[in-house]
Parts: structure tokens; sequence; C-alpha cells
């Protein structure tokens, strides 16, 4: 079959399943069964394919139609325009956890520093961060060993040594070390969340989203715990959910931060609050 007819079959297809990007997943799938690039696609649109091409490409549109993830098929994607390995091991990159770097890179203003991700999973705010910021020394962390290696391939395939991951839960491996920076998007969806029995999320694994206290336990957590390893003057940032923005200020005043403000992600809502530590 052309592709041009196999790609509005397939959009047809995951319209039908519930996508919410049919013609964009059928591209990105078919690119990848084809191992060529979207452009690509459209150059050659009256190519006929191979029946071995077709039968990859089935494979993937069932599991798409599934509703398995097509980064999780494709084993890649792109964030802050990096190209990144994921795996099953670790969350999605999405757009909106970009929301997060930009604050952090707005506080580090300095040529060198020290940053910490935790809970670093792909080590993609972690890479973000350390593509922006040559000079400083990144360090990123998940309790996950597969994650911790796929983070390393992550920083290999992009050539970004000024970023190192480590197997740590939380600060556990970092004793004594303090940081000028500490961005951290941990598990911060409750038990009971609808959103765990929706799209891609039902696919990822519920220790990195889920935590206890409807959610705020693992923030509540971080709030008091970093203290001991940001330097003086340093920022703690945080991702949450849209409607957690007023509990998690409070936590970090009541853990005796200040500067305390929270700033919206790209669809204009509350997404990540920071606060910085005076000793």
């Amino acid at each position: 079959m052309r592709i041009d007819l196999l790609l509005a079959d397939a959009t047809q297809r995951l319209t039908l399943a519930g996508s919410a990007s049919p013609r964009l997943d059928a591209e990105i799938l078919l690119g990848h069964a084809l191992e060529r690039n979207r452009t690509w696609l459209y150059t050659w649109s009256d190519r006929v394919v191979t029946a071995a091409e077709q039968a990859r490409f089935e494979t993937l549109l069932a599991a798409r139609e599934a509703g398995q993830p097509v980064a999780y098929l494709t084993g890649e994607r792109e964030f802050w325009g990096l190209s990144l390995y994921v795996g099953r091991s670790t969350l999605i990159p999405r757009p909106d956890t970009e929301s997060l770097v930009e604050a952090a890179l707005d506080k580090a203003a300095s040529g060198h520093g020290r940053a910490l991700d935790l809970g670093t999973g792909t080590g993609a705010v972690a890479l973000a961060f350390a593509s922006e910021r040559p000079g400083w020394h990144v360090v990123g962390v998940d309790r996950v060993p597969d994650a911790v290696a796929l983070a390393r391939r992550n920083a290999k395939r992009l050539g970004l040594t000024n970023a190192v991951f480590l197997e740590s839960d939380w600060f556990a491996a970092l004793s004594g070390e303090r940081f000028d920076l500490i961005l951290s998007n941990p598990p911060y969806l409750a038990a009971d969340d609808p959103h765990l029995d929706q799209g891609d999320v039902r696919f990822e694994p519920h220790s990195a989203l889920v935590a206890d206290d409807q959610g705020l336990a693992d923030l509540h957590h971080l709030c008091l715990t970093a203290k001991a390893h940001l330097a003086s003057g340093g920022w703690l940032l945080f991702e949450h959910g849209m409607a957690q923005d007023s509990a998690v200020r409070e936590a970090l005043r009541q853990a005796g931060y200040d500067e305390v403000q929270t700033c919206n992600d790209l669809g204009g809502r509350p997404r990540v609050t920071l606060a910085r530590l005076t000793l």
C-alpha cells in the first residue's frame, strides 16, 4: 500500500480509537517503522511500502489503538528540543514540564553553579538545564536503576558531559552536598485521581505518579529535607498539580523559605512553585 493511503487509513483508525492526535501519531509510527522522518513521508507519499514494513507498522498501530503511548512504542520523545530515549521505567516527558526548566534557568543567572534534579527519570529536566548552562555541574538522581541507566544513555547521546546521574532515594546518596538549585517533578497525584485511568498515564509507572496525603506527601517531605542540601540563597523548585499551588506555597513558607512564588505552565495553569532559602 502507498504511504499516503496507509496514513489516511491509520488516521481514521486512531480517530475511532480516541487518540487526541491521530494524524501525528500515525506519521510518527509509520516513520519509525520505515526508519524515516515525517518530512520524508510527505516527500515520498506515493511510495509503496514493502510487506515487511507494513507488518511492522501494523504492529505499532494496533498497540496504539489499544492505548499504548507513542513514546513507549518508538522509544523516543522530544523535550526542550532534545531527542531523548524513553522507557517504561520512567514517565514520558511532557511539554508542561518545560515550565520547570524555564523557571530554573531564570534563577541560574551565574555562569557557574551546581544544580540537582530529584527523581530525574529520563533525565529530561537535568539535561535540558545542562544544555542551556554548560558552566553548571548538574546532578540527576533516581531510586530506579533502569531510570538512571536511561538518563546516562541520554546524556551520552546528547554529549552533555556536565550532567551526571546517580542512583539515590531522594538525598540518600548526597550526604553533605549542597546545590544552588534543586529541582523536582515528584509524584503528586492522589491515589484516586481520575487521570490515572486516562490516556498515556494508564501505562506509566504509578510509583512516579502517586503520593500519599492526596498527592502532597513527597512535596512536603522535600520542602523539609532539601534545606540541608541548599546553599545559602539557593532555590528549590517543584512541579505540582494545578490545584496544589496554594498548599505547596504554604508548605514552603512553613518550612522557612522566602520569596515563594508560583509560575504558570503553557496552558496558563499554576504548575511550578519555587522558593529561596536564606541561611
